[in-house]
């Protein structure tokens, strides 16, 4: 159970530090692998699932946050029919002084363009995992993502992204 507790701080914390609110599953999982990729996260383990990196263990303490209400988490509909999670905290500490580069990660995260940020993401976690080519293997794995300059753009966002966290893998 105390794992559990500490799991919860975790998520109430990026919430948190990202203003305290983040939009979207998809968003949390991202921000927290792109956190942990940078020496920045709070010790989840990443697995590739259909969306990039996925955190089992993240998910769940997202539950368990809510379930203790530490969080909230409001379902929405989205325009093109699916749903959405907005994950929101009542406790708006300010970011840690002592980690003004996980902030301004969080930050940039928060406010990426969701798609762009989930192909970032991928190919950084591919990067990370050993993949000689990430940007092409994040392309082949999400080719209705890549198109429409989409690809380009993560590139960008990543560019920024290491800009802020050097910590990241040089791709």
């Amino acid at each position: 159970m105390c794992t559990k507790k500490d799991d919860v701080e975790k998520i109430v914390d990026i919430i948190r530090d990202a203003g305290g609110k983040l939009v979207g599953r998809t968003r949390l999982q991202k921000t927290a692998c792109l956190l942990e990729l940078a020496g920045h996260g709070e010790g989840f383990h990443f697995d590739y699932h259909h969306y990039g990196p996925y955190s089992e263990e993240l998910a769940h303490a997202a539950v368990l946050a809510s379930a203790m209400n530490r969080i909230h988490e409001e379902e929405h509909r989205a325009e093109w029919g699916g749903r959405y999670s907005v994950y929101t905290s009542s406790e708006h500490n300010a970011t840690s002084a002592s980690e003004p580069v996980r902030g301004a990660l969080i930050h940039k995260a928060a406010t990426a363009n969701a798609i762009t940020l989930e192909l970032a993401t991928t190919a950084a976690y591919l990067a990370h995992e050993g993949e000689d080519d990430p940007w092409g293997e994040t392309a082949r794995r999400k080719p209705d993502k890549a198109e429409d300059g989409r690809l380009e753009n993560a590139k960008q966002l990543y560019q920024e992204l290491r800009g802020i966290a050097p910590g990241l893998p040089e791709i």
